[in-house]
């Protein structure tokens, strides 16, 4: 484990217990660190355990083994510094973009002034300049998933957990949030793990790929992104691209004892 990282995963297990005392295993030996200010992205089958590692390191599922530590505090003691995206924008719809941005400071008891411009700023790097009174209903699918973000980032989070942001979205959409959410992460500076069925955007996106395969599911592969930042259409069609999403695509599947 590397106490430097931003997030240092050691040994991680998930297991749920039914009624009748049946046991299911979703994660096992799960192992892995994430540097400061890294994007990486989470691919792998369905029920392979995804999304249930990315709520077991915000803290909102227990592990049954190992540990979580966010910059060397495990947590299990609470930490404050994350920001979650799910997979819908779940926007009240009572209140409008910039009282529904300031949501996480409200619970702390720390909106002000100050964090209100702070808010209004947010919006506007989302592109959503002058819509911080409009409501969800007024917004597109995409501008609903914008502002989601931005009240994941208003607490300045050392750590953005993003689980399928973009997956309800159309094609045109989804292409242009994946333009949007690599300017926003360079902006914001902090870490990224962003789960994807998506092996292509897993890849654009990403500073590194990890698979998770098997069940219980478990780290298959752990593969670098050697792209340009900041990546433009042109990287889509190299075949250093082609050649990464055939690589990950090679790991998807893998289970124990199958190469």
């Amino acid at each position: 484990m590397n106490t430097h990282s931003a997030i240092s995963v050691d040994n991680v297990g998930v297991t749920f217990r039914s009624r009748d005392g049946e046991t299911n295993t979703v994660l096992s030996g799960v192992d892995f660190d994430v540097e400061h200010g890294q994007f990486v992205s989470i691919v792998g089958q369905s029920g392979s355990g995804k999304t249930t590692l990315l709520k077991t390191i915000s803290g909102l599922q227990p592990a049954t083994d190992g540990e979580v530590r966010i910059k060397d505090k495990p947590i299990a003691e609470g930490v404050d510094e994350i920001g979650m995206v799910f997979q819908s924008p779940v926007l009240l719809p009572w209140r409008n973009n910039l009282d529904n941005v300031l949501l996480p400071l409200e619970f702390r008891g720390n909106r002000d002034r100050t964090a209100e411009a702070y808010a209004r700023e947010l919006l506007d790097m989302v592109g959503l300049e002058g819509k911080a009174k409009r409501y969800s209903y007024e917004l597109s699918g995409g501008m609903q998933q914008r502002v989601a973000i931005c009240r994941a980032l208003v607490s300045n989070p050392e750590l953005l957990l993003m689980d399928e942001p973009f997956g309800a979205l159309d094609a045109m959409t989804r292409d242009s949030m994946n333009f949007e959410i690599q300017r926003i992460w360079r902006q914001a500076g902090c870490s990224v793990l962003f789960v994807t069925h998506s092996i292509s955007e897993a890849v654009w996106l990403g500073d590194r790929v990890v698979v998770i395969g098997g069940r219980p599911g478990r780290i298959v592969a752990d593969i670098t992104v050697d792209l340009p930042r900041l990546r433009t259409k042109e990287h889509r069609y190299s075949p250093e691209f082609a050649d990464l999403v055939g690589e990950v695509e090679s790991h998807i599947g893998v289970t124990a004892g199958i190469s």
